[in-house]
């Protein structure tokens, strides 16, 4: 922890913590949803919100930068200036986070203490994320030295003029919803084969999971489980997780997968098919998604659904 004086006069501190106290998650949280409201995108995702609480995670540190008018008087005038997050749970990739600066104290070197801080603590191993593609953010991340690797699109359509097949599953194939409890394990055995090659959502464990089913958006009834009877029993071979974002009145093709041996049969598109079917039957207009701009087979499939670009959020490295 250390003070730098900034342009203004004022105090700058960077706090690197284990673990959030409750009332600076409280902070963070104030932070975040008024970043949220002017740049009209959220600037941590929401597994970092989620990592935000909770107490200690492993790999995960948190980076609390204060402005403090009177470097003698930490009581009066400390004020929560930007945000940062390091998690370093991937065992190949580089250390990744995403960072935020309240729009009130904007344009003096925040960002970039923030940013410098990160590279510090991640022994300059970083890859960074910049959510909307924001020129500052962009911008950012080259003034640290950074250089762009990955495009995650968002993609959304309509639901008022959905007209998808009847849904085809394969042979011995049946849908039903997940069980809260009854079939966590399961699910992560399937959601960790089904994304192998993408550790952000294959490393989902059990407190993720516990994490996101306590959200008030959860509803199990949105979750759909492909199975298969095997001879030791039934087998989970794919999924489609969707989520209903109740204020923007959006639904979302949250996590679909289809674990290796059963895909190319269909049973993604079938499953698609089914989890819009639901949130069009909620009344929802529109539905949306996250996909890797160069995963161009599943770019090209939900285009084919209809799926537009709507934004992108960019991810910066350093060079490795």
């Amino acid at each position: 922890m250390s003070n730098v004086v900034d342009g203004t006069g004022a105090v700058r501190r960077i706090e690197v913590l284990d673990e959030v106290s409750p009332d600076d998650v409280r902070d963070v949280t104030v932070l975040l949803e008024e970043a949220a409201r002017v740049d009209g995108q959220q600037a941590v995702s929401e597994h970092g919100r989620l990592q935000l609480r909770g107490g200690r995670r492993e790999g995960v540190r948190h980076l609390l930068l204060h402005e403090i008018d009177d470097e003698g008087d930490d009581e009066g005038g400390r004020v929560l200036a930007g945000y940062a997050q390091l998690e370093e749970t991937d065992p190949v990739e580089a250390p990744a986070a995403e960072l935020v600066v309240h729009p009130a104290h904007r344009g003096r070197g925040h960002g970039r203490a923030l940013g410098g801080a990160l590279l510090a603590a991640s022994g300059k191993r970083l890859r960074m994320w910049a959510h909307g593609g924001h020129p500052a953010a962009r911008h950012l991340a080259q003034v640290l030295g950074l250089t762009l690797f990955r495009e995650l699109r968002q993609m959304r359509r309509s639901l008022a003029d959905l007209a998808l097949g009847e849904p085809v599953l394969p042979v011995g194939v049946t849908v039903r919803t997940f069980r809260p409890g009854g079939d966590d394990a399961a699910w992560l055995a399937a959601n960790a084969a089904a994304f192998a090659h993408h550790p952000e959502q294959g490393s989902l464990t059990q407190r993720d999971l516990d994490d996101r089913m306590g959200q008030d958006w959860f509803d199990p009834r949105g979750f759909f489980l492909a199975v298969r009877q095997e001879p030791d029993g039934e087998r989970i071979i794919g999924f489609h997780w969707t989520k209903v974002h109740a204020a923007e009145r959006l639904g979302e093709v949250y996590a679909l997968g289809v674990v290796p041996g059963a895909q190319g049969g269909g049973l993604g598109k079938a499953l698609t098919a089914i989890g819009l079917r639901h949130l069009a039957a909620a009344g929802l207009p529109t539905a949306m998604l996250y996909v890797d701009a160069d995963n161009i087979p599943a770019v090209t499939v939900y285009e084919r659904l209809g799926f537009t670009t709507y934004e992108t959020d960019l991810m910066y490295r350093t060079e490795t």
